[in-house]
């Protein structure tokens, strides 16, 4: 049995995420840590939510609210989806958590130990009527570029420029509004990540099967120009992790916080800490310390391509600096982006679909099926409600929905509702075992290797040759001549349903246990023998016939979701 520590890449908590930040790292975590307990093996499957920094901040000023209430209740709403949606978290944690703020400021000071942090001093806007430094995106004004009167001090969200603070025209305070700002010094560290380039690289080198795009982004970020760069690790904000070197004080940081993109990581290991506190399992080093057994962990990451250079180099340098016997990731699954209908989704705008929209309106495994089947794995991909209509009514309903109802119902009408008895196996149903044992392989290997799609294609074409089998076998015309070949014919494709369940369950987990239950069964484990798991349900074996399993689309609900998501509405 392997052991498998999964994590996905943490949602930020300002406010509810679209379908394509789903897709982009939480739903292929979750499929991949659904197999791999279904295979047997021993998984803890890692979230959390991000909680810091300027955007955390500006989201709870906009609604009213200390941002610590604030963080405090996105967290419950993210969490509420994320198990609307079936994610199967062992634990889904919190950033600003204790545990995570003694972390972080354990890694400070192991990495200010080896020499691998430095103070700059740097100049920034700072606010009179605020009475603080302001942050890039804390400051706002008009576009040199465009003349958009709502540029931010890092970019423009109109032309997409990349800005600094002083090139705006006009800057104001996002907070007041204040005009009264002026330039000053303040100071703040840097990771050294220079240092490590070489340490790095070597590391990178040794990671085996790395996806095209993580690897190209990783490399890329560590040689292009003058290669990798040191990076601040605070600043000047309220809201965060205070800047300790451990337990002590930093002299001359006083006031300051951690840069959110170095605390976020450490959430991960720190989200395993918070599972034993949370009374939910014991020994979480056994999962990050190599010291403590974690030699024998499989550890993998899922994000989508933006978040890469963080977890291929930024991070790793915070562990490999700290010189202690951490647990680094073996694999990094990454995506592309999701796009939708022709552009992107946008908050503002109202334009596409969000997490909580989607399970008002359909339940989750639509969504599931949907997007793991369309993955943006080798590129981006796009979201249409013609292709989701087309895909949902062609592979949920009349593949695995029409299976499991012609099979059920043909054998409660000629049968009643239990597994029949008589008949024997021909030529055909050795051929539809060896088939299915087939494609059941196929479909362990692209899950073992990661890969969404094609998993996703080979469980379609195992649905598929059920269907088939059932076309050419036509139990219903054998049984006019002989009842005792139907009954045969019936039995196996009724030992199909169970089956399809377990296969289908990292996918569909809703439909899988839906199944299982009509079926009278429990699920004992992967099937490794197809013979044996084809003759499962035994003669006399009850069962019911399921409520329709996929309701289809409409061409009315397709178009009415299309206009309503698509932001042109008033």
């Amino acid at each position: 049995m392997t052991r498998h520590l999964i994590t996905s890449a943490i949602p930020y908590i300002n406010g509810i995420k679209h379908l394509g930040n789903l897709v982009g790292s939480q739903l292929p975590a979750d499929l991949y840590a659904r197999y791999q307990r279904g295979r047997g093996n021993e998984v803890m499957f890692l979230c959390a939510t991000d909680e810091h920094g300027t955007p955390a901040e500006l989201a709870a000023a906009k609604a009213g609210k200390p941002v610590a209430e604030y963080c405090a209740e996105m967290h419950e709403v993210q969490a509420r989806i994320a198990e609307g949606f079936r994610l199967s978290f062992d634990h889904f944690g919190r950033s600003s958590s204790p545990q995570n703020q003694k972390l972080t400021q354990h890694f400070a000071g192991r990495l200010a130990e080896a020499g691998l942090i430095r103070e700059v001093s740097e100049k920034q806007v700072f606010s009179n009527a605020d009475g603080r430094f302001l942050p890039d995106r804390y400051i706002e004004g008009t576009c040199p570029n465009c003349g958009y009167d709502k540029a931010r001090g890092d970019q423009c969200e109109n032309c997409t420029k990349q800005l600094d603070p002083t090139d705006l025209i006009d800057p104001r305070s996002a907070i007041s509004g204040s005009t009264d700002l002026e330039v000053r010094e303040t100071k703040h560290l840097y990771l050294c990540q220079s240092k490590m380039k070489d340490q790095l690289e070597e590391w990178i080198d040794t990671r085996e099967g790395w996806p095209i795009l993580t690897t190209s982004i990783a490399k890329k970020w560590l040689n292009d120009g003058d290669g990798l760069q040191d990076r601040g690790i605070t600043r000047d904000l309220d809201w965060g992790v205070p800047v300790k070197r451990g337990e002590e004080d930093w002299p001359g940081m006083e006031g300051k916080v951690f840069y959110v993109w170095f605390d976020a990581p450490i959430e991960y290991i720190a989200a395993a800490q918070e599972w034993v506190d949370a009374g939910k399992g014991t020994d979480w080093e056994r999962w990050w310390r190599t010291d403590k057994g974690a030699d024998d962990v499989r550890y993998t990451q899922f994000m989508g391509k933006d978040n890469v250079p963080f977890h291929t180099l930024s991070f790793p340098a915070t562990i490999l600096g700290s010189g202690e016997p951490w647990k680094l990731v073996d694999y990094v699954k990454s995506f592309n982006y999701l796009n939708y209908d022709g552009g992107q989704f946008s908050t503002s705008q109202g334009r596409g679909v969000f997490m909580d929209q989607a399970l008002e309106i359909l339940p989750a495994d639509y969504w599931r099926w949907w997007l793991l089947s369309h993955a943006p794995e080798s590129s981006d991909s796009e979201f249409t409600w013609e292709n989701f209509q087309a895909s949902v009514n062609k592979d949920l309903a009349d593949v695995l929905g029409n299976f499991v109802s012609r099979v059920t119902k043909f054998c409660r009408s000629k049968f009643g509702e239990e597994v029949p008895t008589g008949g024997a196996l021909g030529a055909r149903e050795a051929q539809l075992i060896a088939d299915i044992a087939a494609q059941v392989r196929a479909y362990e290997g692209h899950m073992d290797a990661i890969e969404v799609r094609k998993a996703a294609a080979a469980l379609r074409a195992a649905w598929v040759l059920g269907n088939e089998y059932l076309q050419d076998a036509a139990p219903w015309s054998t049984f006019k001549e002989n009842p005792e070949q139907a009954a045969a014919q019936i039995r196996l494709a009724l030992n199909l349903i169970p089956l399809y369940a377990v296969l289908s369950a990292p996918f569909i987990p809703d439909a899988s246990a839906a199944l299982l239950e009509a079926m009278g069964v429990e699920t004992d484990g992967w099937p490794a023998d197809m013979e044996t798991a084809l003759s499962r349900l035994a003669p006399g074996h009850a069962f019911t016939v399921p409520e329709t399993l996929f309701a289809k689309i409409t061409d009315d609900q397709r178009e009415d979701w299309a206009t309503r998501f698509s932001g042109l509405r008033d």
